[in-house]
């Protein structure tokens, strides 16, 4: 039976309640049996509190166990449902259901609503509860309208029944209220597209949207990964010119959106907002843009940050902490991160799994093992079980410092706690084998890896695809990505750029352009590196118009060239000896505002150089030192190559000079040119000093 049955109020409310309500009697509900029917079946008995339910403003009786069957209600509704929805003229029944239930309070008819909603995504569900809405309207026995009608469209919308909800939407005029429903059901469906369409039309119609609908389109562009500062920037804006308040939930949002986007300073400044507000940020927030602020090195103002938390009466926990530590682990500093770890303790704030981890990656970056191998212990003590992760990083470290021998020792290790290897740990493995060229390793890890019954994923075949290329084995890194799609795993984007690089590298032009072809049949678009690595690959191959065409195909797909790109570009010229094709791709860079950096302007340099052009070159050299850019020791090495070519030996020494004036240190490379010059210069005075002797008697 469809009831809402309320149980009696308890004794320590009932007196309150007496003096707060009016009550009148009410006829007993109609006891006329009714015909099931498949509706009857779709909704199920409802036993609900009266304080789930009741507002202070609904006059209800406070009479024990009283029920209200619907079921009557519903199945007239069902069975008077014209073509429209909406429900026709009735008998004396419906007089008699109107009688029935006037004593019903708001609340319960507002829960109905969404209990009828949320039960059955059925076209008989949805009109009964449509009729329902209009029932109550057509008989005043609930206020408002509109509320219900908004009530109705956002069940609709919490159930993922988007299109029913717009479907109901056009049966009305939309309201302010009606909206803002819609615009919160979108968005909370993801749908964002229609959000903001619905959006914009509210506001040509003057009407004002919901500080909420704001907050729930930036949790959904979060949830999604579609967040970026200059989408959330234009949201900003668009709520500071339609007023709308900013409150402690959307300003949270806004900070979150902007770390996320990883734009740290926004973040910062909109918490400083929020702050001088006299508002309290969410610990989540804070601990965010800590994260951010140490993934990018800035540990001294992750701690910053951290200090607020604790002096504005918040008591950080575990992810606070973890926080900081991760900033000082990614910064190198092994002090300091070992004093976050004791002012945890000190604090009672229990370090956990991640605390651990990042405390072992910080001693393995300082090659402190014995120090890595205690932690371990203090894990084991407090009942903290390693997992492979935490052995993970300490391969990690090895791997950095070039120690890959001592990744059987850690595999020991691993044993002896009882951690078995999970894919995460053997793609570490494969790409330190891969790194120092030991393929032979790498493939007996893939086979024990597999024969574990660890699948691998597009890591694992990307990593052993590209060691192989690396080493020149392009045949194997070819079977290898056969095999990777035989065994159900599809090619990502990373996967075809490997290929296109490996295929480029043997000028096997065709099949990069099948690999092309093939990987937007799959529906994956070529990113900036797909286009970076074609640039690279065509230009060094001296096919400049194929390298300027993937230039201008990446602009059509919306994607902006990056400093990268031009540096490939200007490189390959330089290569060859163009100068002048190298300055043009220069200029189009400084065109599509990219600063240029010291990458460019060396291989600019080596451009002029190639083409015997060292007045340029120096040229060059200057407007660096104008524009407060510091040559390197490439820069200079570069430059005495420069005058080498152009026969002017006695200059080089005095570019060595400035290198090291300059604090460059000089590199192999920087000594050899200097040698060269030195014995250039030493083979000329001696030469000169030959002719110019007076000859000897004997000579004579």
């Amino acid at each position: 039976m469809n009831t809402l049955l309320l149980p009696p109020p308890s004794a320590t409310t009932t007196a309150t309640r007496f003096l707060r309500h009016h009550y009148t009697p009410q006829p007993p509900l109609s006891t006329t049996p009714y015909k099931h029917s498949h509706l009857r079946s779709s909704i199920t008995s409802l036993s609900l509190s009266e304080d789930d339910v009741i507002t202070p403003h609904d006059t209800v009786s406070p009479s024990s166990n009283r029920r209200y069957d619907f079921s009557p209600l519903l199945q007239f509704l069902s069975d008077h449902i014209s073509g429209d929805g909406l429900t026709v003229a009735g008998d004396s029944t419906e007089a008699q259901l109107v009688d029935s239930y006037r004593s019903v309070p708001p609340s319960l008819w507002h829960y109905l609503l969404k209990t009828l909603t949320s039960s059955s995504s059925s076209p008989n569900s949805i009109s009964t509860t449509y009729a329902l809405v209009d029932w109550l309207h057509k008989h005043n026995l609930c206020f408002s309208y509109e509320f219900m009608y908004s009530i109705f469209i956002h069940s609709l919308g919490g159930s993922e029944m988007l299109y029913e909800a717009f479907l109901l939407s056009q049966k009305h005029d939309l309201t302010p209220l009606t909206y803002n429903v819609l615009i919160g059901a979108c968005a909370r469906n993801d749908d964002l597209e229609k959000a903001v369409i619905m959006m914009n039309k509210m506001r040509a119609e003057g009407y004002q949207s919901d500080f909420v609908n704001y907050s729930l389109i930036i949790e959904s562009l979060i949830r999604n990964d579609q967040i970026d500062s200059g989408l959330l920037e234009r949201l900003y804006d668009e709520m500071v010119s339609d007023a709308i308040e900013l409150d402690v939930q959307l300003l949270n949002d806004v900070v979150l959106g902007f770390t996320k986007a990883g734009d740290v300073n926004r973040a910062m400044h909109f918490l400083g907002v929020i702050q001088g507000n006299g508002l309290t940020p969410k610990t989540s927030t804070v601990v965010s843009i800590i994260s951010l602020l140490g993934s990018l090195g800035r540990a001294e103002e992750a701690e910053a940050v951290f200090e607020e938390i604790s002096d504005g009466g918040l008591r950080p926990r575990t992810r606070a902490y973890n926080a900081v530590l991760k900033a000082y682990v990614n910064n190198g500093g092994l002090r300091d991160a070992e004093w976050v770890v004791n002012e945890m303790e000190r604090n009672g704030v229990c370090p956990d799994e991640y605390t651990y981890s990042l405390l072992i990656e910080a001693y393995g970056n300082a090659g402190r093992w014995e120090s890595a191998r205690i932690v371990l212990k203090e894990m084991e003590a407090n009942n903290v079980k390693p997992n492979s992760y935490v052995f993970s990083r300490i391969l990690v470290g090895y791997r950095d410092r070039g120690e890959w021998q001592r990744l059987f020792q850690v595999l020991k290790e691993m044993q002896k706690c009882g951690v078995k290897p999970d894919r995460q740990f053997y793609n570490v493995m494969l790409d330190t084998f891969g790194k120092y060229n030991c393929l032979d390793n790498a493939l007996l890890i893939f086979e024990r890896m597999k024969d574990e019954g660890i699948e691998p994923d597009n890591v694992t075949w990307n990593t052993l695809i590209d060691c192989h290329c690396k080493c020149g084995q392009h045949d194997k890194a070819e079977d290898l990505f056969d095999e990777m799609q035989q065994r159900g795993c599809s090619p990502c984007v990373a996967t075809y750029n490997i290929m296109i690089n490996s295929f480029g590298e043997q000028e096997r032009w065709e099949g990069v352009k099948g690999l092309l072809r093939k990987m937007k049949s799959e529906g994956l678009q070529p990113n900036v590196i797909t286009y970076t690595t074609l640039v690279d690959i065509y230009g060094k191959s001296g096919r400049f118009m194929d390298a300027t065409d993937c230039l201008e195909d990446m602009r059509s797909a919306g994607l902006k060239p990056t400093s990268t790109i031009y540096n490939a570009l200007i490189n390959a010229y330089a290569q060859r000896g163009l100068s002048e094709d190298a300055l043009n791709a220069f200029r189009i860079m400084r065109s599509d505002g990219l600063k240029p950096s010291n990458l460019a302007l060396n291989a600019l340099i080596n451009a002029f150089c190639e083409d015997r052009r060292d007045v340029e070159a120096f040229a060059i050299l200057r407007s660096m030192k104008e524009n407060d850019l510091k040559p390197d020791v490439v820069t200079y090495t570069t430059l005495m190559k420069a005058l080498i070519r152009v026969d002017k030996f006695e200059e080089v020494p005095g570019v060595y000079e400035e290198m090291i004036l300059s604090g460059c240190t000089p590199d192999r490379k920087a000594r050899a040119k200097l040698r060269s010059a030195l014995k250039y210069m030493r083979q000329r005075l001696k030469s000169e000093s030959y002719s110019t002797k007076p000859l000897t008697r004997a000579e004579y």
